[in-house]
């Protein structure tokens, strides 16, 4: 089969696509749909951010996405961080095919990641993609069981985007309260923070290693 794999350029994903691509032998990596122009049996289109024309998509057999959600609950934006603040520690994900709706695809196979509770940002990124990782070559690996998709059942629900204002803390509320959105907040981009008599306090998390416990 050829197989591309498409995900956004200078984001976090990157590393994971590329070990993804030295999985699939003679597997293709793209960070722009635009520079696709031959046609493949199954394009991943991962943690991509640009909307992709039907003149592209049509062009491949399978154009698949992979959310974390039981779709079709939880579509929108970053679904495993919103479920997380939902204190779920079983995150579902979705492999299914890209269509004009949104999330709304045809769907391949769902499984679930199990999270311990304690994680991280980067340790949750790294395990979502190594969660991804593993349905694609699964998808690869047992074509003939999951080639035929089946139509979403359901009530609908979205998420919305966040924003670096959702890294609020609330001054008021402990700390075992907030732990769920201290794990999901990103150090560098979107870190957590607070304000005391109307000024601003950032706040950065980290596990502290062996030797300063």
């Amino acid at each position: 089969m050829k197989i591309a794999i498409l995900t956004s350029p200078n984001q976090w994903f990157v590393p994971y696509a590329k070990i993804l691509n030295n999985k699939i032998i003679s597997s293709e990596l793209y960070f722009n749909h635009e520079n696709i122009i031959k046609s493949y049996d199954i394009v991943f289109i991962l943690s991509y951010h640009k909307i992709i024309s039907k003149e592209y998509l049509k062009k491949n057999k399978h154009n698949i996405v992979i959310h974390a959600s039981a779709l079709p609950k939880g579509k929108g934006w970053a679904p495993m961080f919103w479920q997380i603040l939902e204190n779920k520690n079983r995150i579902p994900f979705t492999m299914f095919e890209v269509d004009d709706s949104v999330d709304g695809g045809d769907i391949y196979m769902q499984s679930e990641l199990q999270l311990t509770g304690y994680e991280l940002n980067y340790e949750l990124r790294k395990k979502q993609a190594n969660h991804i990782i593993s349905m694609c070559l699964e998808f690869i690996n047992n074509y003939h069981k999951y080639k035929n998709p089946a139509k979403q059942e359901g009530i609908e629900t979205f998420y919305k985007k966040r924003t670096s204002k959702d890294s609020e803390l609330d001054i008021s509320k402990s700390i075992t309260e907030q732990f769920n959105l201290l794990r999901i907040v990103d150090n560098d981009n979107f870190p957590a923070f607070f304000y005391i008599n109307e000024k601003k306090y950032i706040l950065k998390i980290e596990e502290a290693s062996d030797e300063n416990r």
